[in-house]
């Protein structure tokens, strides 16, 4: 079995579900597609882990002639074929054939032992993919960034570091909207106001957003204007170098307001917006077309979809393009250039028809398998609205939308003033003093977000996510901080102690705490499958709560296992650190 265990060092369920493999070929013979059925066990219950196959295999095999009496017997029969395995302590069948599983606690110290050697990287989970596309933030150029775009950033990073971490190549896509009717106005408004497009600044346009909604508003009030603004799109979109230029200069001032709200998050991203795809559009549609997939209707260019009561309009009456054709061009590109097994798009739950058509589409098209669980697969990682703390969408006082930079500002700015009123100025430099509270600041940001499942809103406080208590990132890297103090104190050569040092599992809270670190590889992969970071939070708060409990009935510094404590002391900072990368969060080590 030492092979079995090599491939998936770290993911209990996957060692597990290996060793059932086996015995259920040895059982039932017969029945060779049975998958093993592995899940941990809920905390206090009989075992570590349950093997559930019993009853279901009994109601494929009762009415063929089976030796056995029942599920308990199957039960039995497959504990019985069992391979050994330094790995599993005792087996027990209960009820009506469940199987509990009980691990060695020597196996389980060896193999923290083994992660304080060789890196948690070992840990990390296989997925069946090796490529994929998340495409996340996504602003519109000459918009602001707002909250809703903040959650997208947030959970869209924290997807592609979990596969990044599964060694999966992640082509991180930021599909900014910087193409369509919005730029006629828009380079309009530019020429009428700066007749030399070349001295344009970011300082003369000032405020981008102030700059959108003037052009807007004579968008809409002066005809001729709006005439001048529609020829502009033909001509941009036709490549006249001079509007060209404007689009581009438009652009640049866009990014680099974009490019201070990923310099706080420390997010990378590559922008491939909707004008990339541009050049491919016609191609295409005329694939869709030759497939017999396109039809016209009212003018339009659309295609039929079995159960949506609208069909997907790919080109508009006009000729022009749209959301639908940019995308379409956009998941074929992926597809066939870039060679994405999974493409990932993390946006609001409203936006879900359609991202189920384009989906349709494309399976209708054969770009992708009718089942969605085969690759290569789409996924719509929808996410809940941001609410103020009256329970409406949050807004600055007036009808505007908060701006992102001055949002992580002010949580910076709040966990600097707790941090000078505990006397930490006094005792840190400067430079310590602001590094920590950013890491606390836009750490308490995104984590507020990612605990919650993402498809439910959140309500955005100040207050509670900078709580030092509860499920909070600054209750989190506290903790983290403390465990670090904790081996300060002991005065010892963690490093050394790695390699001389021998840990034990012997008290129950050490045994509790040593199975939750060993759970990690499994939690983050049931993340990735999911899509869901909040499965990662819960985890990481668990963590912390066993630390508690252990740290509160075991002591570490000066007691006789001292070695072999602090070694779990480290093994939990070593996952705790793991999981605030993986969550985008920098880590505090004192407090």
């Amino acid at each position: 079995m030492a092979a079995v265990n090599e491939e998936c060092t770290g993911n209990l369920k996957r060692q597990l579900a290996k060793l059932f493999d086996v015995s259920l070929k040895l059982t039932v013979p017969d029945e060779p597609s049975v998958e093993p059925l592995v899940a941990a066990s809920a905390p206090g219950k009989f075992g570590d882990y349950q093997c559930n196959n019993a009853m279901g295999l009994w109601s494929i095999i009762k009415g063929k002639g089976t030796q056995f009496k029942g599920p308990p017997a199957v039960g039995q029969a497959l504990v019985k074929s069992l391979p050994t395995s330094e790995m599993v302590e005792s087996c027990s069948v209960a009820g009506p054939g469940f199987i509990n599983v009980v691990l060695s606690p020597k196996w389980m110290a060896k193999s923290i032992e083994n992660m304080l050697i060789d890196g948690v990287d070992t840990w990390a989970p296989s997925l069946p993919v090796k490529r994929a596309v998340v495409d996340f933030s996504s602003p519109n150029i000459a918009k602001e960034m707002h909250v809703g775009h903040l959650r997208s950033t947030i959970i869209g990073d924290t997807i592609a570091r979990m596969l990044e971490y599964s060694k999966v190549e992640v082509l991180r896509r930021n599909h900014v909207g910087d193409w369509g009717t919005q730029f006629g106005m828009l380079i309009e408004y530019l020429f009428e106001k700066f007749p030399d497009t070349d001295s344009v600044t970011e300082t003369a346009i000032g405020d981008l957003q102030v700059f959108y909604k003037a052009s807007k508003h004579k968008f809409d009030l002066d005809e001729e204007f709006k005439e001048k603004a529609q020829q502009a799109v033909v001509r941009l979109q036709g490549g006249d170098p001079l509007y060209r230029k404007a689009w581009t200069k438009i652009c640049d001032i866009s990014r680099t307001e974009f490019a201070m709200v990923y310099q706080r998050l420390r997010v990378e991203l590559e922008e491939k917006g909707e004008s990339f795809y541009n050049p491919y559009i016609s191609k295409v549609i005329e694939e869709l077309n030759t497939k017999g997939l396109v039809e016209e209707s009212e003018g339009a260019r659309v295609i039929f979809l079995e159960g949506f009561n609208i069909p997907l309009m790919i080109v508009k009456s006009d000729g022009g393009f749209n959301y639908a054709s940019t995308d379409l061009t956009a998941l074929w590109y992926r597809l066939n250039e870039e060679k994405a097994e999974w493409i990932i798009y993390v946006t609001d739950v409203g936006q879900q028809q359609h991202f189920n058509m384009f989906f349709k589409a494309a399976r209708k098209a054969g770009w992708l398998p009718d089942n969605d669980e085969t690759y290569p697969r789409v996924n719509h990682v929808g996410f809940g609205l941001v609410l103020g703390e009256d329970g409406k969408r949050f807004r600055t006082r007036a009808t505007d939308v908060v701006r992102l930079v001055d949002l992580l500002d002010e949580a910076k700015t709040r966990s600097k003033i707790a941090l000078v009123e505990h006397g930490k100025d006094k005792e840190w430099t400067p430079e310590e003093l602001d590094q920590t509270a950013e890491a606390i600041g836009y750490g308490a940001v995104k984590y507020a977000d990612l605990k919650n499942n993402r498809l439910t809103n959140y309500t955005f406080s100040f207050d509670q996510m900078l709580n030092d208590k509860g499920n909070t990132a600054v209750y989190l890297l506290y903790a983290h901080a403390r465990i670090c103090s904790i081996i300060r104190k002991s005065g010892k050569d963690i490093d050394e102690l790695k390699k001389t040092g021998k840990l034990v599992l012997d008290h129950p809270d050490e045994r509790a705490l040593g199975l939750h670190l060993l759970r990690f590889a499994e939690t983050v992969e049931e993340a990735c499958t999911n899509l869901l970071p909040s499965v990662l939070c819960e985890y990481l708060y668990s963590l912390s709560d066993y630390y508690t409990r252990f740290y509160s009935n075991c002591q570490v510094n000066g007691s006789p296992e001292e070695t072999s404590r602090l070694l779990l002391c480290e093994a939990t900072a070593i996952v705790m650190r793991k999981c605030f990368h993986l969550l985008g969060i920098t880590p505090v080590y004192k407090i």
